[in-house]
């Protein structure tokens, strides 16, 4: 399927969120994804020595990318932004009194935790691992790097609207947090939106974006029917406005040119009690989406298009 051109994407998404839940709908019957594999996103979990073939329980025949090392070899075009001192809002605007929950995906020194990474943790539909490595680029910058970089661009973006962000981490932890943290912290701070950084592993020539909305699931610690509707608003204000922003198109390869793609087996998803989703920001194993990941003024966009999309979403 060919990405279209991004003018009559940006127009579908204007259209009304109610054309592209429809498509979401659609597109969400058809089980496991391509290019996914065994994470709570969709990312291989440690491998429990240096080499072994990663846990894949989607119906993806794809190979999961291998485990990024715990330091980038390659630096990436532009350096990080300076993470800011705290969470508190930076000023006053028209996000003052919000809580927004930004969940940088991965952790860069996850590879160096296997044992406590592969650990299984119940996301009440079944147990999944703790956390993952996450993915990297053919030229080994990691995507736990660009997460977390794009984590601190939107929540210096969000902060100056008046909103307080809280992060799930910021690179100063050991490994994880586990998925289960990852939700428990957002539903600890009473977030009125969360999103989670990521960027996909799926084969070369698969481009594009996708936000992952979280299925109506209950069992054990998981009831996401309060947070299904407001979760699909959230997701349609954020795609819509990253392909405005970004130029980038909806995933070629996942979600039907729609941009969306729902999920009952992510963890960070089943069990959250506030609105959000998930944002694979780009496959960072295609040479010209790696190109844009790397990219230090395109992670700006990037971090753009998702605080607007959240902007629109909690000013209604």
């Amino acid at each position: 399927m060919s990405h279209g051109s991004v003018s009559s994407i940006a127009r579908r998404f204007a259209a009304g969120p109610a054309v592209v839940f429809l498509a979401a709908g659609l597109a969400g019957c058809g089980g496991g994804t391509v290019g996914m594999g065994g994470g709570d996103d969709g990312k291989k979990p440690v491998a429990a020595a240096s080499s072994s073939s990663p846990s894949s329980p989607s119906s993806s025949a794809s190979a999961a990318p291998p485990a990024p090392q715990s330091a980038s070899p390659v630096e990436p075009r532009s350096s990080a932004p300076a993470p800011a001192p705290s969470d508190a809002p930076a000023a006053d605007g028209p996000l003052r009194g919000k809580v927004v929950v930004v969940d940088p995906g991965h952790n860069i020194h996850n590879a160096e935790h296997s044992a406590e990474i592969n650990r299984q943790v119940d996301i009440g539909t079944g147990s999944k691992e703790c956390d993952t490595t996450g993915t990297e680029t053919n030229s080994g910058y990691a995507e736990a790097t660009f997460s977390l970089d794009v984590a601190h661009r939107l929540r210096a973006i969000l902060q100056s609207r008046g909103a307080k962000v809280v992060l799930t981490h910021d690179g100063d932890r050991p490994y994880g947090p586990c998925v289960t943290e990852r939700a428990e912290i957002g539903n600890k701070a009473h977030g009125d939106a969360a999103v989670s950084i990521h960027a996909d592993g799926a084969e070369p020539g698969q481009r594009g974006f996708h936000v992952i909305l979280p299925a109506k699931v209950r069992g054990g610690a998981a009831d996401t029917a309060p947070i299904v509707e407001p979760s699909k608003e959230l997701g349609a204000r954020v795609a819509g406005n990253f392909v405005k922003v970004t130029g980038s198109a909806p995933s070629n390869y996942i979600g039907h040119g729609t941009g969306l793609d729902t999920r009952g087996d992510l963890g960070g998803l089943n069990l959250s009690t506030i609105p959000k989703v998930f944002i694979e920001c780009g496959n960072m194993r295609d040479a010209q989406d790696a190109a844009l990941l790397t990219d230090g003024d395109w992670r700006e966009k990037a971090a753009q298009g998702i605080a607007n999309g959240i902007t629109d979403f909690l000013r209604g």
